[in-house]
Parts: structure tokens; sequence; C-alpha cells
């Protein structure tokens, strides 16, 4: 048996999160993989998955040794990379995680340039806004907002986002227009709950230096940012988006910002901090660097690095 083939072959197991999965990964059989996963189990003389016809779920010995080797595999990779050209073509899976809105509307479309770099990369893009598991998901690099981080993962911060606070034509012809964040509590006021806690985002502001959370009036409530976009562009109320999903609404007028610096207020809509994510320093691979650098190069022509 082919020990480190068999180790690799129950790697892309756990990552795709089954034989089928990772027999398409790998470009081999599900009978093919199973055998092999059967050869390994039978040398180390454990179980590793408990496998039924509908499921399956690494062992306790299982995770322990998927935790060990997959560092292996990282140290391997990165020394191959160490001896080779910078030429060499990156490929193999890369699984990108990323908060939904920011997937969608930022991500989504420099992947597309980044995979025509990279032809013989499989790139996967998975958008949540719950928790993320590097290890259980098999995600490579996750992109998240300050809320979504954790004890032990290794974070860096790659942007700062602008967010809009707004209101449609229509809605502030009706109700008026708010002159601080201190008059929201006044206004019909559409908010975000995040699904981890369950909580609203707050509605942070900076004057004079100082942060401060705005009062606010939630009548609408959702844990989707294009949703409350467009029951804002329908006069539902006013509300805060981050710059990227605002942008076509307010160019088309659809939209109407409040709070600009040019108000008597002075009051600035607090940034969203955005943090690539790997498990651990090891996890820096060839391949996520090559994406990191890609990304936080473009990100850097539309919201400039001083920033972060």
């Amino acid at each position: 048996m082919n020990l480190l083939a068999a180790i690799a072959s129950f790697i892309k197991v756990v990552e795709a999160g089954s034989i089928v999965g990772a027999a398409k990964t790998l470009g081999v059989s599900a009978a093919a993989v199973s055998q092999t996963i059967n050869r390994l189990e039978a040398h180390l003389g454990v179980r590793l998955l408990q496998r039924t016809t509908r499921s399956m779920a690494l062992t306790e010995n299982g995770a322990v040794y998927y935790e060990k080797v997959r560092r292996i595999a990282a140290d391997l990779e990165a020394a191959q990379s160490s001896i080779s050209s910078d030429e060499t073509e990156l490929q193999g899976r890369l699984s990108i995680a990323s908060t939904s809105a920011f997937g969608r509307h930022v991500l989504a479309s420099l992947i597309a340039g980044f995979a025509a770099r990279h032809p013989r990369l499989l790139i996967e893009l998975s958008t949540t806004n719950g928790k993320i598991n590097h290890i259980q998901d098999g995600i490579d690099l996750s992109l998240r907002i300050k809320p979504q981080l954790e004890d032990g993962i290794v974070a860096r911060k790659i942007v700062s986002l602008p967010f809009v606070m707004c209101a449609a034509p229509a809605y502030l012809q009706r109700a008026g227009r708010p002159q601080s964040p201190d008059d929201l509590q006044n206004h019909a006021c559409l908010a975000f709950r995040y699904p981890l806690d369950g909580r609203f985002l707050r509605w942070s502001f900076t004057r004079d230096g100082r942060r401060f959370d705005a009062p606010i009036n939630a009548t609408a409530v959702s844990d989707d940012i294009d949703a409350l976009a467009q029951m804002a562009v329908h006069g539902a109320g006013v509300t805060r988006l981050a710059e990227f999903v605002a942008a076509p609404y307010l160019a088309s007028g659809q939209l109407v910002p409040l709070f600009e610096h040019s108000d008597a207020t002075h009051s600035a809509v607090e940034p969203m901090d955005i943090y690539a994510c790997v498990q651990e320093r090891a996890a820096m691979t060839p391949k996520v660097k090559a994406f990191l650098d890609y990304l936080t190069a473009h990100l850097a022509t539309r919201w400039p690095m001083e920033n972060v």
C-alpha cells in the first residue's frame, strides 16, 4: 500500500464529506477510494470513519488522525513549493467560505478572474452567515466579520468596508429626513438579525472620535442584506447597507444616503472589517496564499489599504 496516497485519499474523504465526493475530486471510482480507506484502517488497526449507506462521520480515532495527517500534508505541499519554480501551476481544490453578502457581491466576480489564471484549480465557494469550521467543512480559507471570529483561528484583517445609511426618496418624503443618528429611534428601521446569536447587528457611528450605537426602532428584520435593500427601495424605512450592496441603488437614485460627512452632525457610519482566516499557519499553502494575495490586491483598488 502507498501510505502517502492512502492518507491523501483519507484527507479528501473528510474534506468532501463523502467517499463519492472525494472520488470526484481524485478522478477515481468511489469503490477505489473505499478500498483505499479500508486498507488504511487495516494498516492502522483502527476504524477511522463510521459509514452507513446515508452518512459518514469521523470516529474519535479518525478525528485525531485527521488532525495530525492534514498538517503533514500541508507541510509536504509547502516543502514542494519551496523548491519549485514560481511558475509551477496551482492545482487541486481550493475551498473558500465567506459571509453571504461579501461572497455574492464581491468574491464571486473576483474568483472568476483568479480561476482564469489557474485553470487546474477547483475553486469552491461556500457562503454562510453561520459558524464556519475549517476542519469539519474542509475549508482552506474563510473571509469573516468580527462576530464570526473565534479563539485559536489565525485571522488577519484585509479590508475595512464602508457602510451606508440610506432610505428611498418616497420614504423620506413621507416620514421626513433624520438629521442625526439620534433621530433613528423615531423612524422605521430595517435591521439585520445575525444568525449566530439572534441579535440585531448594531448601528454604530463615530462622532468627534468617539464610537456610539444609535437607538433604533426596528419595524422589519431579516437575515438577508439583499432583502433589506429591497425593503428600503420600496419605501419600508431606513436601513444600513454595505457600500457594495448599496452602490447600484444609490447610483440609480432608488436610495438616498444619510448622515454624510458634509452633514452638520459629522456622524460617520462605522465600517465593517473583513478578516482572512486559516485554521493554523501551516494551512497557508501556496494556493491559499496566491488567492489571498490576488484578493487583497483587488480589494485595495476599491477600498485602499490605508483604511485597514
